[in-house]
């Protein structure tokens, strides 16, 4: 491939098929495909009503969004090269008309297949049937595209944790796809629950099983079909653009610096020494875009299925513990709305230690609010919070606990196929970026569109964030004199030594009377 290879003559005049278009990824992948290749035939999403609301209002939905601003701004007339058509991958053929599959079968020759359900802790039939099943549906509408170029297939990049090195190379699966598909067609729910665990293997969950099961499907159907697996870390906030720190969901590492910043999350598993292999999905949805147009003109085809680990953490190495670092000094300096306590959490390899903190920290309070919450006649709501951010919680752990090492030679050759031009308009690589910037950035990105709060209120939530500090501190001071209190009722040797401060121990509440009142003697 000549470094002269430019993305926008490639897509040049070409339709395009997106599933999933209306995902995180989805949508910046359609902003910027009409934003930056001005010359781009129609953008085809498949999508399906939703809330009551159709197609066509889904798609004014969407582009109201932020995301959109400059293109509504700037280049208004390239929004009428998206099309929505109404379909499921759920269903065959993506619950397409014939119509619009005729159209499609002339008009098409790029495909990003991107739908998927995201929710980690989904049971086996749900992520087999949208992830899996859901593939080899997008597949067998690509074989019926007369122009096909390209299927760009996006998994993920922790979909082998039983390797060391994750390789840019696919590796067979527990299970033939077709058996676990039939198994989800044929057991009723009970009886997956049971078998799960044994499926699974080495997975933690049933997204990465049934990511992995997908690739074997996408693998499968190379030679015969132009397909490329592209493989993202954890995908976070917009690094530049259209606009830095855009987000449209709290899932990820994001989620839990808000939690944070909220004081309802203050403990988690997690090596602070490990990196967080994270990418910004500006830079993610650039270096997929570029891996279309390579893999769409090389001239002669691999042996062997074209993968991609699309990750930055070799470029830009950053620790849990420096991720945490920067949250808690940005959320002091700019404190959320109303938090429920001073958020003052930590992080913890100890699993002891963190199921203690767990019960302290996060089941406790949130027993007592809903208590108050019965006793004043309203819907009581905490308890059902902390046992969505306990499943959150450990779905995520097992990717923050472990390290992961990811070789990716394809992803850094995308910097050097590109032209001079293109390497600064479709970034892949950001070595010079500023971590620092960036999460801050994503922490007000998370803040202003997820949480829509207003950033003039500063001043206000920095006076509640002090009297929560103040609040807690008292809290914290009360809560260990109340262990010390019953360490010297019941055990003599601790009483004997406290005993030794005099006035100054016999002043402090609950413990100057457990160690001098002569009935504990």
């Amino acid at each position: 491939m000549a470094s002269s290879a430019s993305i926008r003559d490639f897509y040049k005049g070409r339709s395009v098929l997106v599933t999933g278009g209306t995902g995180f990824m989805g949508k910046v992948l359609v902003e910027k495909l009409l934003y930056s290749v001005p010359d781009i035939g129609n953008i085809y999403v498949v999508m399906r009503p939703k809330r009551g609301k159709s197609v066509p209002q889904r798609i004014e939905t969407m582009l109201r969004l932020p995301l959109f601003d400059r293109l509504r701004t700037e280049r208004p007339n390239a929004l009428k090269k998206l099309k929505g058509l109404q379909g499921d991958v759920l269903f065959d053929d993506l619950g397409l008309s014939s119509h619009d599959i005729e159209i499609l079968s002339e008009e098409v020759s790029v495909v990003f297949h991107f739908a998927a359900t995201l929710r980690l802790e989904a049971p086996l039939r749900d992520n087999v049937n949208m992830n899996t099943s859901g593939t080899l549906r997008a597949l067998s509408v690509a074989r019926r595209l007369k122009n096909l170029v390209i299927f760009v297939h996006l998994s993920t990049a922790f979909c082998y944790p039983d390797y060391e090195l994750l390789n840019e190379k696919t590796h067979a699966p527990p299970a033939k796809p077709e058996d676990v598909i039939r198994l989800t067609e044929w057991l009723d729910d009970k009886q997956l629950a049971l078998l799960t665990p044994s499926l699974l293997g080495p997975h933690p969950n049933c997204y990465t099983f049934s990511k992995r099961l997908a690739e074997n499907v996408v693998e499968r159907a190379y030679p015969e079909l132009p397909v490329v697996i592209a493989r993202p870390s954890i995908v976070c906030p917009t690094y530049r653009e259209p606009v830095a720190g855009w987000v449209d969901n709290l899932n990820g590492p994001v989620g839990l610096m808000l939690g944070a910043g909220k004081g309802v999350i203050r403990t988690m598993l997690c090596d602070g020494s490990l990196n967080a292999e994270v990418i910004p999905v500006d830079v993610a949805i650039n270096a997929i875009i570029a891996i279309g147009m390579i893999e769409g003109t090389r001239q002669e085809k691999p042996e062997l299925i074209p993968v991609y680990n699309v990750n930055i953490g070799h470029q830009k190495p950053t620790s849990w513990g420096e991720v945490l670092l920067v949250a808690k000094d940005y959320g002091r300096k700019y404190p959320l709305e109303w938090p429920l306590w001073y958020p003052n959490g930590d992080i913890t390899t100890n699993k002891t230690l963190h199921e203690i903190r767990r019960i302290l920290f996060h089941l406790l309070p949130a027993y007592f609010i809903d208590f108050l919450l019965l006793i004043c006649g309203q819907k009581r709501i905490m308890i059902r919070i902390q046992e969505r951010i306990s499943q959150g919680l450990e779905v995520l752990q097992y990717f923050t606990m472990r390290p992961w090492k990811f070789a990716c030679d394809n992803y850094d050759s995308i910097c050097k196929i590109l032209n001079e031009e293109e390497r600064e308009m479709f970034i892949t690589d950001i070595t010079t970026a500023d971590r620092n910037e960036y999460m801050a950035k994503c922490i007000n990105g998370g803040r202003m569109y997820c949480l829509k709060e207003d950033p003039g209120k500063l001043k206000r939530n920095r006076a509640y964030h002090n009297f929560l500090f103040v609040l807690d501190w008292i809290v914290t001071i009360f809560f260990w004199l109340l262990v010390i209190s019953f360490l010297a009722s019941w055990f003599a040797p601790v009483k004997a030594v406290l005993s030794l401060g005099g006035p100054l121990v016999k002043a402090l509440p609950f413990v100057g009377s457990a160690v001098f009142d002569g009935t504990n003697e």
